[in-house]
């Protein structure tokens, strides 16, 4: 802009309203009739409704002075700029598709939505398969351990020694508590008794047995504690004889027993080998709780040409 008063100073200051206001009414700004802006402005802005649309602008408007908007083309009302094409109308451009919706909006069946009714049927089918799934494979296996333990100790194993069962007599079941027992070299001997060890198949340990009772006055006494209750017990002695059939006197607690200690020759070993002669008898003694103390002796009368290996207890009347 040239020196001197060519409008407004600066272009902020061509304010096309500024007759409006009285700093622009002080410049000499005029009302529409004469154009907006303050005097001299270049451009003029048309009333409304009298710009003809659709038609060319004069080259003039492009080149409007500094501060001023050009004109641009002019549109029809309505119409797109003869400028612009879709790209889908462009050579090579991408095809574009409307989707349409199902009616109803929404998806599932007939628009309505998703399933849950449906969802939640499914569900509890597949929990109630799962729980079904547990409870028989609990009851198969509870038959399966029951069938195991049914099985456990029918056969001895390897480790396990198969021994007959005590049988049952007129003084009752025998009881399957493990009683005392005592080897020859533990019991209190009387009289002439000695411990040896020179005829082989004792059982006691280190084969000890008690000889050289067959002369009267001998004797072994056994001291035993922990007797579980009163009542009747069966008292095995270990021994070996040969030729004749051989009996002792048993006394219980310092009282003879009814009768004499039955040791005969049942292995029938008839050569004088008392090797070949080792076997077992019984009596029946009652006993009571707590301790008790056992004795077989050679007794005026008695037999006692007999190898003692070791005594034990079982409870009530059995034979085995």
């Amino acid at each position: 802009m040239t020196p001197g008063n060519n409008g407004a100073s600066t272009p902020e200051d061509d304010d096309p309203f500024g007759y409006l206001y009285a700093d622009g009414q002080a410049n000499g700004a005029q009302p529409p009739s004469g154009g907006y802006g303050y005097p001299n402005s270049v451009n003029r802005v048309r009333a409304v409704g009298t710009r003809p649309y659709g038609q060319q602008q004069p080259q003039a408007a492009q080149t409007a002075p500094y501060g001023q908007v050009p004109q641009q083309a002019a549109q029809s009302h309505g119409r797109p700029n003869a400028h612009y094409a879709a790209p889908e109308t462009l050579p090579g451009g991408a095809q574009t598709a409307q989707q349409q919706m199902p009616a109803g909006g929404g998806g599932g069946r007939g628009g309505r939505g998703p399933n849950h009714k449906g969802l939640l049927i499914g569900a509890i089918a597949v929990v109630a398969a799962v729980v079904i799934g547990i409870g028989v494979a609990m009851l198969g296996g509870d038959k399966d351990k029951d069938k195991a333990s049914d099985e456990v100790g029918t056969s001895p194993t390897q480790s396990q020694e198969s021994k007959p069962s005590p049988s049952a007599s007129k003084g009752g079941a025998a009881s399957q508590e493990e009683l005392p027992e005592i080897d020859a070299k533990a019991l209190r001997l009387g009289g002439g008794a000695t411990l040896a060890q020179d005829v082989k198949g004792a059982q006691s340990d280190g084969g000890i047995y008690v000889g050289n009772l067959n002369q009267v006055g001998s004797s072994v006494t056994w001291t035993v504690n922990g007797v579980p209750k009163d009542g009747l017990y069966t008292v095995f002695a270990r021994y070996s004889t040969v030729d004749e059939d051989q009996e002792m006197t048993l006394t219980v607690n310092g009282k003879p027993f009814g009768t004499k200690l039955n040791m005969g020759n049942f292995t029938h070993t008839s050569d004088g080998d008392f090797a070949k002669g080792w076997t077992k008898t019984y009596a029946w003694p009652t006993l009571n709780k707590g301790s008790n103390t056992i004795t077989v002796s050679c007794g005026d009368g008695d037999k006692c040409n007999v190898l003692l290996d070791k005594l034990w207890l079982k409870a009530g009347q059995v034979k085995d």
